[in-house]
């Protein structure tokens, strides 16, 4: 799945949201508690224990993964993978997520007065099999209404 959102503050401002997981229950209601995890020599980054929640009619679901970030480029580039020490075989997670300049501000920059827009587009890979069509709408419906949350958090921060 693949969501993109548009917020009038600079790249900095939201990278810093973004790549920290801590901050995502702020702003999306599926992430229930995102806490630092110790770190484990094979981690790459930092390490969060994210309880995910979700909800279908009467049916509630939970689950709690370790994610790690896998990497964090300068240029805008975050990416979150899960990696669990149980020593068992897990489902994958995978969180992309790309931060820039807002393409549809003007070649000179943002307007005179005007904050710099940043656009981030977020890519998430579930490769279990519990995933259902369903669920997809239920995930898009919680992303639209994350939007203006993360907006919202971004732009106080810029």
């Amino acid at each position: 799945m693949t969501a993109s959102l548009r917020a009038a503050a600079p790249v900095a401002s939201v990278m810093a949201v973004v790549e920290d997981l801590g901050t995502y229950p702020d702003w999306l209601d599926i992430v229930g508690r995102a806490e630092p995890d110790g770190s484990d020599p094979g981690d790459p980054g930092p390490a969060w224990l994210v309880d995910l929640r979700g909800q279908l009619g009467p049916l509630r679901r939970s689950k709690r993964i370790r994610m790690v970030r896998s990497r964090r480029d300068d240029v805008g580039r975050v990416v979150f993978e899960r990696r669990e020490l149980d020593g068992r075989s897990h489902s994958p997670w995978v969180l992309d997520v790309t931060v820039g300049p807002d393409p549809a501000e003007p070649a000179g920059g943002p307007r005179p007065g005007s904050a710099p827009g940043s656009e981030v587009i977020m890519h998430l890979h579930y490769g279990g099999g519990l995933w259902v069509p369903l669920l997809d709408r239920v995930l898009a419906d919680e992303i639209e209404r994350s939007r203006p949350r993360l907006a919202a958090l971004v732009e106080a921060e810029g």
